[in-house]
């Protein structure tokens, strides 16, 4: 799937820091992007919208991104329990990074993003995406 094609819920509560992720993702093409400013109203939105993708801040109040994934995955929709999830920090210690990868996350992007290393992390995603849909459901 091509970026321009997904679908992209962007998780933060810095208004900013999405401005700056969703005016990114426009910049690659991205035209159905949703916002949420935690992790529980992420939640909400996963349901509703349906994301082929989602970029989530790791700390938040309310529900922080780590929290946000393990509900995820818990979800009865099996499509959805297997929506690819990158998620940002500006946080690269060693503990954020061991606590992330075991709940099966698409990637980790250091924020600020760049344009250039957001690509790649996307499209790696979306290929993740594909490759853990059931092939009756895959795009």
């Amino acid at each position: 799937m091509k970026i321009e094609n997904a679908k992209v819920l962007v998780i933060d509560d810095d208004p900013v820091m999405t401005l700056f992720v969703v005016n990114i993702l426009n910049r690659l093409g991205a035209s159905q992007v949703e916002e949420a400013t935690n992790g529980k109203t992420g939640l909400a939105k996963v349901s509703s919208f349906r994301p082929d993708l989602v970029l989530s801040d790791i700390h938040m109040a309310t529900m922080g991104g780590l929290e946000f994934v393990k509900r995820l995955r818990e979800l009865s929709d099996p499509v959805l329990r297997k929506t690819p999830v990158l998620l940002m920090s500006a946080d690269s210690s060693t503990q954020t990074l061991n606590d992330s990868v075991p709940l099966g996350i698409a990637g980790y992007i250091i924020k600020p993003p760049i344009l250039s290393t957001m690509k790649i992390k996307l499209e790696h995603a979306l290929k993740f995406r594909e490759a853990r849909q059931p092939a009756d459901q895959a795009l």
